[in-house]
């Protein structure tokens, strides 16, 4: 299952590069989505469970979902049993199987945490499980605490740090910051399998050994590289932004960029798809800046509306102050869009500055602006970046991502078994 809601899931789509802690590991044979019951017949069938807030049917669900959903149903599908736990939703049943993954639904939306560990003992615990898998996102679960007989793993996206602060009010944001603090005493013996180089260096700053941090890729949808190209060509000053809109996103600092290119490159326009709580701000603001005219909130978008989105657009940005990866910009790149982005975790590991696009100083307005300004002044730049940018979008894929999944969570249970 597939959404295409940019304020929803958004696809996490990362540079390819070896495992940091299982570079040594023997390869397995990669997936194929031909054939994927083939690939690992030799191995023998894991157990997992992954315990993790949302499932890919939540519509709270985002782009860890997506990850979830895309890489371990390709391990499903290559012959392991996949069981999911995680939160209910209003109208969803208890039990579900999505592609392969048992899905079960327990406790809600602000008291999954605190169910996690009861639901396990009594219900899991005695289930022959070869490894549990946390994924955390905000609030860990603290499971080595209560997972006593199976190794415990870690997927994690990014940390949020002081970004707490930006999005909710003090008192939870401190609960959130401090329960983040935890995570290198809880988990030290655990593997951690993360996104992007900029999260493994994050949890080495918080303290976390890096030999036990794996580095995995995300894939990227297949449809978006294979989608064929639009009739119409690349539209003359058009900007796109795609993704959630909430107030770490800095979506309000590419408007007032705007203001600025707009007084360079009159015709430049600004499409903002996505949903989020920080809309009706992000509306009011540009109202105040009299760019009614220049920006369109276009809100919710098919997938092929945003594949057309992408290809028409000459640039695509990103003023985010924390990404796991920056998940829109590959999808940008795939077809053919540089990125102007912030300079920050995830984003600087997605865009390859001066090559695949450009970045900017966090906050900088101006900055950001000249960035854009430059780009649509100068077709033959931009077209470099769009190659540069094409190629390497084309790196990415979900295959990947679970065959090299599938070695950490090996390496992992090996750990364990040589550690008893």
């Amino acid at each position: 299952m597939r959404r295409a809601d940019p304020g929803g899931p958004v696809r996490i789509c990362i540079d390819r590069a070896p495992l940091t802690s299982t570079a040594t590991l023997a390869c397995e044979a990669p997936l194929t989505s031909a054939a994927p019951e083939r690939d690992y017949r030799r191995f023998r069938e894991m157990r997992i469970l992954i315990i993790n807030w949302r499932d890919i049917r939540n519509p709270e669900a985002g782009g860890a979902e997506v990850h979830l959903h895309e890489t371990f149903s390709r391990i499903a599908a290559s012959g392991h049993q996949v069981t999911l736990l995680c939160s209910r939703f209003p109208g969803a049943s208890e039990n579900d199987n999505q592609d392969g993954i048992e899905v079960i639904r327990y406790g809600g939306q602000w008291t999954f945490n605190l169910a996690v560990p009861w639901f396990y003992l009594r219900h899991l615990a005695h289930r022959p499980f070869d490894i549990v898998i946390e994924d955390i996102n905000k609030i860990p679960f603290l499971l080595p605490w209560f997972v006593k007989e199976t190794p415990v793993m870690v997927l994690l996206h990014h940390l949020f740090g002081t970004t707490f602060y930006r999005q909710i009010n003090p008192l939870p944001a401190t609960y959130l910051y401090l329960m983040e603090r935890l995570i290198p005493r809880v988990y030290r013996r655990c593997p951690f399998e993360v996104v992007s180089e900029s999260c493994r260096d994050e949890l080495v700053g918080l303290g976390v050994s890096a030999d036990r941090i794996s580095v995995v890729h995300n894939g990227l949808d297949a449809g978006i590289i294979d989608a064929p190209a639009a009739q119409e060509r690349k539209e003359p000053g058009l900007i796109v932004y795609l993704g959630r809109l909430k107030k770490y996103k800095n979506v309000d600092h590419l408007i007032q960029a705007m203001a600025i290119v707009r007084g360079q490159v009159p015709g430049a326009r600004l499409v903002v798809a996505g949903t989020g709580d920080w809309r009706p701000a992000l509306e009011a603001l540009t109202r105040t800046l009299g760019l009614e005219e220049a920006v369109e909130f276009a809100g919710y978008i098919s997938e092929s509306e945003k594949i057309g989105l992408l290809t028409r657009a000459e640039v695509a940005a990103y003023p985010s102050s924390k990404e796991g990866w920056g998940i829109s910009v590959i999808e940008a790149n795939a077809r053919g869009t540089p990125v102007v982005a912030t300079r920050v975790s995830g984003l600087r590991d997605a865009v390859v500055d001066g090559e695949t696009g450009l970045l900017t100083p966090l906050g900088d307005r101006e900055a950001m602006a000249r960035a854009l300004i430059g780009l649509l002044r100068n077709p033959d730049e931009r077209e470099r970046l769009a190659r540069n940018a094409r190629a390497r979008s084309r790196r990415y894929t979900w295959d990947d991502t679970a065959r090299q999944t599938i070695r950490v969570i090996r390496h992992a249970m090996g750990e364990r078994t040589d550690a008893r």
